[in-house]
């Protein structure tokens, strides 16, 4: 006969009661733009971006652009009553654009869970061709 052990209890807690908007960020490598929506994604609550908070162009898509921009838009978030971001990243993607987030994008993220709220879902939706549109350059490409 074996021994019965008691196995302790496992308790999940439900998040209840959180409030969850949607963290769009736009990071290429000339900008980082948060723009802060409620679930549905029609309602704007703040936009942020790295080239409003510094002066210099060549800063614009710099992580310490992305960082004090993501700060200033939690701090709005906060006093909306949000208290969780589903996180959504773009890069500039399409035909000629590049497929990678700037280096923007971590730095938002990051600053977005320091400031306390909770990250649920990151995805990311950068446009991906499907072979509609010709690239520029003819035939033989781009000489340089």
């Amino acid at each position: 006969m074996k021994p019965q052990y008691n196995k302790p209890q496992q308790t999940y807690r439900k998040q209840e009661g959180i409030r969850w908007g949607i963290a769009h960020i736009y990071a290429s490598y000339n900008n980082t733009i948060i723009h802060i929506t409620d679930i549905t994604g029609t309602e704007t609550i703040t936009k942020a971006s790295g080239g409003m908070v510094v002066n210099a162009d060549h800063l614009e898509g710099s992580p310490t652009a992305a960082m004090i921009a993501a700060k200033r838009a939690a701090e709005v978030v906060k006093d909306k009553g949000i208290q969780g971001l589903h996180i959504k990243i773009k890069a500039p993607g399409g035909h000629n654009g590049p497929n990678n987030p700037g280096p923007g994008a971590q730095a938002a993220i990051r600053a977005l869970s320091r400031m306390g709220l909770k990250i649920g879902i990151i995805d990311e939706v950068t446009p991906i061709p499907h072979d509609g549109c010709r690239k520029k350059g003819g035939r033989r490409g781009r000489r340089v």
